[in-house]
């Protein structure tokens, strides 16, 4: 437990360092408690639960539950929770 607390608090420090310009398409949310429990889903559990738990279209949540098959995805998908990002590439689902 201790472990995996540690893991998601390096990660939201990590968060914070990211340049803006490193942001891809789509429009970020706030990070509140509810995104950092999506995130900590769509990273320990699967991809996809972050994101209907932050209310996105369903179309998002499937690809990022397929895209999840993929290990590295797991990453990706729990930093979109984190930031509660609206929309994206490929018709608004990554």
């Amino acid at each position: 437990m201790k472990k995996s607390l540690l893991i998601l608090i390096i990660f939201a420090i990590f968060s914070t360092l990211t340049p803006s310009y490193a942001r891809t398409h789509g429009t970020d949310g706030e990070v509140s408690g509810k995104s950092v429990g999506a995130a900590a889903l769509s990273l320990f559990i699967w991809p996809g639960i972050g994101q209907a738990v932050n209310k996105n279209e369903k179309k998002k949540n499937i690809t990022h539950a397929v895209l999840g098959l993929t290990g590295i995805f797991r990453i990706w998908s729990c930093y979109d929770a984190l930031v509660d990002r609206k929309g994206g590439v490929w018709e608004n689902r990554i």
